[in-house]
């Protein structure tokens, strides 16, 4: 699984082609995120989470996706200016890209297939909110909504995925990621 992760082409929020190749050797916390969702706050949280690990090989890598109620409806230009102008957003951002809508991006086909299952935060009821708003996902392992965490160790293996409730300063998703920085590189 290794290799076809890093060679998923992509496209960054300017519209260069690249993939995660740049990225091997490093711990990637890959979220799908919009700018008018309820947990748009948390790219503040994720921004720090970036700054204060990056020198230790933390990446977090944002994919904009308009596949939760329509949360980023904005072009590139837009989803960038409002990052940087309200959370000042240095982390790299990507193109926006499916989901759970077809056709699913491959780097999602990828993340799913080898984490199908969530973490969730101890006193969580995001699902039970999303049910009551019937938005819950169409499939079991469809990702739930906007700020899905999924965490990827220096040698590509998707090692947990965490719920969109998950703040970035969650004790659970830091020992998860402290525990990642640490393996070997």
């Amino acid at each position: 699984m290794t290799a076809p992760l890093y060679a998923i082409p992509l496209k960054t929020l300017a519209g260069q082609a690249t993939d995660l190749g740049a990225y091997r050797g490093q711990v990637l916390l890959i979220v799908n995120v919009a700018s008018q969702c309820g947990l748009t706050p948390q790219y503040e949280g994720l921004e720090k989470l970036f700054k204060a690990h990056r020198e230790r090989g933390l990446q977090v890598l944002g994919f904009p996706c308009n596949d939760f109620a329509g949360q980023e409806p904005g072009s590139a230009n837009d989803i960038a200016a409002f990052c940087s102008a309200n959370y000042g957003v240095t982390f790299p951002m990507f193109e926006k890209i499916a989901i759970n809508s077809a056709p699913r991006h491959p780097l999602y086909e990828h993340l799913i297939a080898a984490r199908p299952e969530i973490s969730f935060p101890a006193d969580s009821d995001f699902v039970e909110k999303l049910g009551q708003y019937k938005m819950l996902p169409e499939q079991p392992d469809d990702v739930l909504w906007n700020f899905e965490k999924f965490l990827v160790g220096r040698d590509g293996t998707v090692l947990q995925r965490f719920s969109p409730d998950t703040a970035p300063d969650d004790a659970a998703l830091l020992a998860a990621i402290e525990t990642a920085l640490a393996q070997a590189r």
